[in-house]
């Protein structure tokens, strides 16, 4: 660590074949978070959020962008303190102590390997629907193929591609505010106008608690903009715009939510009690409204937008898990192999990650309910990885007094909130998701154990 309580970026004693190299702007780091999130996110779980909240679905989204807002502002503290990557791992080991930095680094692992598992069988999925006579697992492992090409040419090349395709999903978002504010302009709303913040009234008064447990499902949506932290040694601007980045992406993601939500709201003809009277219409909730106020044309545009953004989600979550191999491998805890890079590229921790998602993916396509099954235990290790990266702000500001003067709001409010909300969302979790999770911790402790075996 330097003289001023900040660490050092790489690692002391990092040689030149464990570098990555700095190419990444304050735009793509913006570009990696939002490709990573998607933003049309909502889409798959708007009718899931419209009937669990009674209708007030943009208010949902509101509080989950604050709820969120917690997290991500504690990433931009702890990037400050240790620009390095490998993110919540490297927080976590250097505030913390190495323990708990291999926990948080192993538990944010099955996050950053599923959740691409997720996004490449989603784009399958979709593919195989327009083109069915090419099985969804193929279109699956063509889709993992494509982006770890691109991912192995350098987070540089892999941000232009990536750009490209957010402006094509951002077109497309746009292409649905304008169709809907035009429909709604000749036609009204289905729903009152404050509806989608108040609730519809059709189950009853609005109701705060019922609020809450869609803000728990909501907060999922978000994912993925914590991977902007895990490109801190590539990025040229310092880490300031690593923290920067990290707290405009959220807004960004939450605006984009929050329009499209309330938006969908005010075309659905469906109420909320009806959706939660009818479980299996739920899903394709958003794409009914859209067809019944529309047009079919824009349920396509919107279906192509969404296979194709999955594709380049999954490229930034690829890369993200990419460089968290990486910094755990050159901490040595991982084999040491996947420490080394190739022209600042960490070729074999993405091409490791990327066999890991490959398998998963495809043995996912290849199962009627393989969508569920990833689903179901992606979000445990990433909502305990940001436990502890709360835990790392109080350790690092408040305990040991590392980064000077205490700012209370900061550095033990903030966190302290987000860890309430991260924890409230891991109890209310489906009891398959924490039994995974709970799994893959004992697995960790296990080899970490282990580690402190044969080091000894």
């Amino acid at each position: 660590m330097s003289e001023t309580g900040t660490a050092t970026a790489p690692p002391p004693g990092a040689g030149e074949r464990h570098r990555l190299r700095r190419s990444l702007g304050f735009r793509d780091l913006v570009v990696y978070g939002l490709l990573f999130i998607a933003p049309m996110a909502p889409v798959g779980v708007f009718g899931t959020l419209d009937a669990t909240s009674h209708g007030a679905v943009a208010l949902v989204y509101v509080l989950a962008t604050v709820a969120m807002a917690f997290t991500a502002f504690s990433y931009a503290q702890m990037v400050r303190v240790v620009p390095q990557a490998g993110s919540v791992f490297a927080y976590a080991r250097v505030a913390l102590g190495r323990e708990a930095g291999f926990v948080a680094g192993w538990m944010v692992m099955l996050d950053y390997l599923l959740i691409p598992a997720v996004a490449y069988l989603f784009s399958g999925i979709a593919m195989n629907a327009l083109v069915p006579e090419v099985p969804r697992w193929v279109w699956t492992a063509l889709a993992v193929l494509v982006t770890t090409l691109l991912n192995l040419r350098g987070v540089r090349a892999a941000a232009v591609i990536g750009f490209l395709v957010l402006a094509l999903e951002i077109v497309v978002l746009l292409v649905f505010v304008v169709s809907a504010l035009v429909v709604l302009a000749r036609d009204g709303a289905q729903r009152g106008v404050w509806s989608p913040f108040t609730g519809d009234g059709t189950q009853g008064a609005f109701a705060p608690g019922a609020v809450a447990g869609a803000v728990s499902v909501a907060v999922l949506s978000y994912l993925g903009f914590d991977a902007i932290a895990s490109f801190a040694e590539e990025v040229t601007g310092g880490s300031e715009q690593v923290a920067r980045a990290v707290l405009c992406c959220l807004a960004l993601a939450g605006v984009l939510f929050v329009a499209q939500s309330y938006l969908v709201a005010l075309l659905d003809p469906t109420t909320s009690a009806q959706l939660a009277a009818d479980p299996v219409r739920q899903g394709p909730a958003f794409y009914d409204a859209v067809d019944a106020s529309v047009g079919r044309w824009l349920h396509d545009l919107v279906a192509v937008s969404k296979a194709i953004g999955a594709a380049f989600a999954a490229l930034a979550g690829q890369a993200a898990a990419g460089r968290l191999l990486f910094a755990m491998a050159r901490e040595r805890r991982l084999p040491r192999a996947l420490a080394g890079t190739s022209g600042g590229v960490p070729r074999a921790a993405l091409l490791c990650a990327a066999v890991v998602t490959l398998v998963a993916a495809v043995w996912a396509a290849r199962r009627g309910d393989g969508m569920d099954k990833l689903v179901s235990v992606v979000d445990i290790g990433a909502l305990s990885a940001f436990t502890l990266l709360h835990a790392s702000v109080v350790s690092w500001f408040v305990v040991r007094r590392a980064g000077g003067e205490v700012r209370w709001w900061r550095h033990a409010v903030v966190p302290v909130a987000g860890a309430a909300v991260t924890v409230a969302v891991i109890v209310a979790a489906s009891g398959a998701a924490q039994a995974v999770g709970a799994v893959w911790l004992a697995a960790g402790l296990l080899t970490a154990a282990a580690q402190r075996r044969f080091a000894g």
